[in-house]
């Protein structure tokens, strides 16, 4: 199974693979957990191939763990560690760390642009170029997603409750962020990858 990037750092181990038609090791009886099999049973195959994806990253750093759901927020059981996933096929993450962590996949599209005022406010978007929005608009999507994923829905609004700071292409790695409301205000760095047309982004604790 080679790995097609590994942005793993002190804290985390956070590797990602796209899927290659050759791949013949993605069984369902070896990977999924059977606590899992009921959720899976409607799945397009597409969608059920990212699922096992993720499962089999998990064999190679973990073999003994398995990925349990409380509601949708995975977490790894035994629960030694922090867990996030993320999959857009044909790639699916894998994050692993000591601290909550988040990861996000995101394809690059414009299509983004039709839904920008259900994630951003008018005054979040002042420092946005307008010849590059999509890839903007995508960046921040995608690090609202990661922030989410460290919260795991206790603040449901990524309009009302997270906020990505002015970023520029050339500093992607250390965004400011936040997640907020009237009383609290959780502070975060994301770094963000591009490869093959789409957005990666890390967000730790």
């Amino acid at each position: 199974m080679p790995l097609y990037r590994d942005f793993s750092d002190h804290n985390a181990t956070i590797l990602v693979w796209k899927y290659d038609e050759d791949e013949d090791d993605l069984s369902i009886d070896q990977l999924l957990e059977p606590e899992n099999a009921e959720k899976v049973k409607d799945y397009h195959p597409k969608k059920l191939l990212e699922v096992l994806m993720v499962r089999k990253l998990l064999k190679s750093l973990k073999p003994n763990s398995k990925i349990l759901y409380k509601e949708r927020e995975p977490f790894l059981s035994p629960k030694d560690a922090e867990i996030s996933i993320s999959h857009s096929f044909p790639f699916a993450a894998i994050a692993i760390s000591k601290n909550k962590i988040g990861i996000d996949i995101e394809k690059f599209n414009s299509k983004i642009l039709r839904v920008i005022d259900k994630f951003t406010y008018e005054n979040e978007r002042g420092f946005i170029p307008f010849d590059n929005e999509a890839t903007f608009y995508t960046i921040i999507w995608s690090v609202k997603e990661s922030m989410y994923k460290i919260h795991h829905s206790k603040y449901w609004s990524l309009k009302k409750n997270y906020e990505v700071k002015p970023f520029e292409l050339k500093h992607l790695y250390d965004i400011s962020c936040r997640v907020h409301d009237e009383n609290f205000s959780d502070e975060f760095k994301a770094r963000v990858k591009f490869f093959d047309d789409y957005c990666f982004t890390i967000v730790e604790e």
